[in-house]
């Protein structure tokens, strides 16, 4: 009997790299997935992966660093599936530049997608989940943002870090409506016991250090039953990262 059977899956960011490899994972295990991406490049090849392999998949897009158009989300995927059982926050930018040097724009949009997009999320889908009786909630941190550094991002890393601070006081909040909220913390596995310079929040590169399958059995554990004892956790998933 597949784990998910039937379980709504909000999934944002879903159109490649950590968001596509979630989608993927929980579609495998019977969940209905609701795959959101900004535009429909890369989603629609999201979906088409997970109906060719026999699971259940729509697409929806949606800048989540706006209120309405994170409402209409929302009401969208409970119009589709008339339920709504698990969020995950993946979407987020990265722009790469020194704080010395760094555009005020790219610092806003940084923050809009990464701290104010599951903001805005954790508060329609914890309403849903609230007023249903429970759910969970899970955020796709940064293992850098706990206790280290990457070159030229800095600003994404102060984003990062924000993102924990929430996911532990909605985990503190939602408590009481039996909403977990917990985080995973992607790092980057040192290579002959060094970690390569310049490794930042790249999909390519989590790819390429096979940490993605790690990720998604990760969220998979999270947001089951058989963490029913877990919120306000962030589990880092790094192969060894060095975090100084």
């Amino acid at each position: 009997m597949l784990e998910y059977e039937g379980v709504v899956v909000l999934v944002t960011g879903a159109g490649r790299g950590i968001g596509r490899a979630l989608s993927l994972a929980f579609a495998s295990q019977g969940a209905r997935v609701a795959a959101e991406d900004l535009t429909p490049l890369n989603l629609d090849t999201t979906v088409e992966r997970i109906k060719a392999a026999g699971g259940q998949a729509v697409g929806f897009t949606a800048d989540i660093s706006r209120k309405m158009q994170v409402q209409q989300l929302v009401e969208e995927v409970r119009s589709t599936y008339s339920r709504l059982d698990v969020l995950i926050n993946n979407a987020a930018v990265a722009p790469r530049a020194p704080l010395l040097t760094m555009d005020e724009w790219d610092w806003d949009r940084m923050l809009a997608v990464n701290l104010k997009g599951p903001f805005l999320l954790t508060q329609s889908v914890g309403r849903v989940m609230a007023d249903e009786g429970g759910g969970v909630i899970l955020n796709m941190a940064s293992a850098q943002a706990r206790a280290g550094t990457l070159p030229d991002r800095g600003g994404y890393l102060a984003s990062k870090a924000a993102l924990l601070a929430l996911t532990r006081q909605a985990a503190l909040e939602l408590a009481a409506y039996n909403v977990r909220v917990n985080a995973i913390c992607p790092g980057y596995p040192m290579v002959d016991g060094t970690e390569p310079a310049g490794l930042a929040a790249d999909d390519s590169l989590l790819a390429g250090a096979r940490l993605l399958e790690p990720i998604a059995q990760a969220a998979l554990y999270l947001c089951s039953e058989q963490a029913a004892f877990v919120t306000g956790e962030c589990l880092t998933i790094g192969g060894g990262s060095r975090f100084e």
